[in-house]
């Protein structure tokens, strides 16, 4: 019970304590609902955080490739720096790399939508599908021609 109060008032301590209890083997002192949900949670988040980094990166590279004389270091920039996230993360975890090429569909859809916003282009100008192949996505020699 002392567990599930410290977890609804102080979560860094409550993470604190619960992992000082498991180094110690102290496991029936451990809140496993608790615990599973919040290790659940963890998964929902990085897989989250990789679907926008996807996003972000497509709308840049869309950008780039359709509004060429826009092209900024800003662009540029972001596009580095989302590739960069994504691979530190697949490095982490590894076995995400098996949901890239769902993500990248989904992604794709939200990144036209962000490309349109940023743009001002019409939806229709974009592709339906992405173009790209997830392995030009992420390799950082890419950039889509446009013109």
């Amino acid at each position: 019970m002392l567990n599930q109060v410290l977890y609804e008032q102080d979560f860094y301590n409550w993470i604190e304590q619960t992992v000082d209890l498991l180094k110690k083997g102290r496991l029936f002192e451990v809140n496993t609902e608790i615990l599973i949900d919040e290790l659940e949670s963890m998964a929902k988040r990085d897989r989250r955080e990789l679907l926008s980094r996807l996003v972000i990166l497509l709308a840049h590279l869309l950008k780039w490739q359709y509004q060429p004389s826009h092209r900024s270091n800003s662009w540029h920039s972001s596009i580095v720096e989302q590739r960069y996230q994504i691979k530190k993360q697949l490095e982490d975890s590894p076995s995400l790399k098996n949901q890239l090429a769902t993500f990248l569909i989904k992604a794709y859809l939200d990144a036209v939508k962000l490309a349109q916003a940023e743009t001002g282009m019409a939806v229709d100008k974009f592709p339906d599908t992405c173009e790209y192949t997830l392995e030009q996505v992420l390799l950082d020699e890419f950039y889509p021609l446009g013109g």
